[in-house]
């Protein structure tokens, strides 16, 4: 499955800041893959209109089992809404005994470094997998 390009669901002001959020998930099964994919697709849907958030990629690799997501967001409330709205909400609680493993990174940068890229999103990820794996002590990145 190729990316899902950057999308812009909101225009984004120049040189505010915004929010980054970066995920990896990854399901226990193959079998498991599809109904993640359908599930994710709506809450695509879900962010087209989501306000506060400026952009937005996903990135699916079913035969490793793994999807990954990077958002930017006007700020944490936005993001925050976002999650906790239908069908997110309800996504999340569907799919959690589907989940092997997650990882979630957080940054902030302005809009002037929209859109992100994948290498930076990846990066920050494997940095977080390590300090979640360290209990909290591994470096951070930056």
């Amino acid at each position: 499955m190729p990316t899902l390009p950057w999308t812009r669901p909101n225009p984004a002001p120049a040189h505010a800041p915004t929010v980054v959020m970066a995920s990896r998930f990854e399901v226990r099964s193959l079998t498991d893959v599809p109904r993640f994919f359908l599930k994710s697709l709506a809450a695509w849907r879900q962010l087209s209109t989501a306000p506060g958030a400026y952009g937005a990629s996903l990135v699916a690799r079913p035969l490793k089992r793994t999807f990954y997501t990077l958002s930017a967001w006007q700020d944490r409330d936005a993001l925050y809404a976002y999650a906790r709205a239908e069908p997110h909400r309800g996504i999340m609680k569907d799919l959690r005994a589907t989940m092997r493993d997650s990882t979630f990174t957080f940054w902030e940068t302005t809009t002037d470094d929209l859109p992100l890229t994948w290498d930076e999103a990846h990066r920050r990820l494997a940095g977080q997998a390590a300090r979640d794996a360290a209990g909290g002590v591994a470096p951070d990145p930056d």
